[in-house]
């Protein structure tokens, strides 16, 4: 019965990667004289798992137990499709952009995937295979088709028949198949094993048999801070993926200044232990409507005021951030420089003078 309604619904969404690629064919025609770097997706991760496994995001499709009690959906199965098909329409635009654009445009194109970084709750090796499985379910799910062409063996082994299959010539089209990595990293979380017994409410959510737990907690319901998990996952990634080409693309806070703290504890560190990182993206660079939390988050560095024709103002975060670009961006000077978080206080040391000090 599930691979029936695999092959019905697989084949209704060759359908929809079909017009993904003659939509993304009009803008590397309209745009790529002037864009020269490419995202396919932006955190396929999100749309898949909480669109149709929770169902908390749109289209808003689970199964009725779930958090987001949805009139219509399969949270054993709808996310698996999902990020099934938007990795087949990720690799169609990639060979589409390669054989047309890409020769005369000379362009770059890629795709974002979005995680946290995760850790054993205890020393004992069925938590240790938690954080693993936990990671697999939620960076393995796309980076290990975009690297090897094929599903996590967690996954395989804990989904089976409910997880898609590609056919030989898919995987051989996921390969490789972009030019840089964006990865788009806010916490780390603690994993304990859970195994389950055979239920009928099977679900992606519960599929990596793992509970979750933050490390600190922040302002918001989801984002625990470790600044080191930020290192971690790019050697991580170097290790395991090939050590592609790194475009950290969103990193932040929705409080002053810690996304600038990450980027110093762990960027510095990771590019010296040769992950491949060419770039940074503080998020954001003025507050925004939030997913499902709409205004009521801020992550920028420039508040706006809503309530005054959207006014702007830097934030703290945005004077120390924009010195500490200038500093690094210096051609003359061979800097060094320490960051000290105490309580309240941010202290900036460039070869080992004070050069900013920020309360928050």
């Amino acid at each position: 019965m599930i691979r029936e309604i695999y092959v019905d619904r697989l084949t209704i969404r060759n359908r929809c990667r079909k017009d993904y690629v003659n939509y993304i064919d009009i803008c590397f025609k309209e745009f790529g004289d002037r864009v020269k770097h490419w995202i396919t997706f932006n955190e396929p991760y999100s749309f898949c798992s909480v669109g149709y496994a929770s169902g908390t995001f749109a289209p808003g499709r689970c199964s009725p137990w779930e958090a987001g009690e949805c009139s219509a959906g399969n949270s054993a199965t709808e996310p698996y499709i999902c990020s099934h098909n938007m990795l087949l329409a990720h690799s169609a635009a990639v060979k589409l952009y390669k054989e047309k654009y890409q020769g005369t445009q000379r362009g770059k194109i890629g795709i974002t995937i979005v995680t946290h970084w995760f850790l054993p709750h205890s020393s004992s090796k069925a938590d240790t295979f938690a954080a693993k499985r936990s990671l697999d379910f939620m960076y393995g799910w796309f980076m290990d088709p975009l690297t090897y062409g094929d599903y996590p063996v967690s996954m395989r082994k804990s989904v089976g028949i409910r997880l898609p299959e590609f056919t030989n010539e898919q995987s051989e089209s996921l390969k490789g198949s972009y030019d840089f990595l964006g990865i788009n990293y806010y916490a780390t979380y603690y994993a304990i094993s859970n195994p389950i017994s055979n239920s009928l409410r099977l679900s992606y959510d519960t599929d990596s048999q793992a509970n979750l737990t933050g490390t600190s907690f922040f302002t918001t319901s989801w984002i625990y801070i470790y600044p080191p998990g930020l290192q971690d996952l790019m050697l991580y990634t170097k290790t395991n993926y090939k050590n592609p080409v790194i475009y950290i693309t969103e990193n932040g806070v929705n409080e002053l200044d810690n996304s600038s703290l990450s980027l110093k504890e762990a960027l510095n560190d990771t590019i010296r232990h040769g992950a491949d990182v060419r770039g940074y993206f503080a998020w954001s660079f003025i507050d925004n409507f939030e997913w499902t939390s709409g205004y009521t988050n801020r992550f920028g560095l420039y508040f706006v005021e809503y309530s005054n024709n959207l006014a702007r103002y830097p934030k703290k975060s945005a004077v120390w951030f924009s010195m500490f670009l200038k500093k690094i961006a210096s051609p003359r000077d061979k800097l060094s420089f320490d960051i000290h978080f105490d309580g309240y206080f941010i202290l900036l040391f460039v070869n080992g003078t004070e050069a900013l000090s920020l309360t928050l």
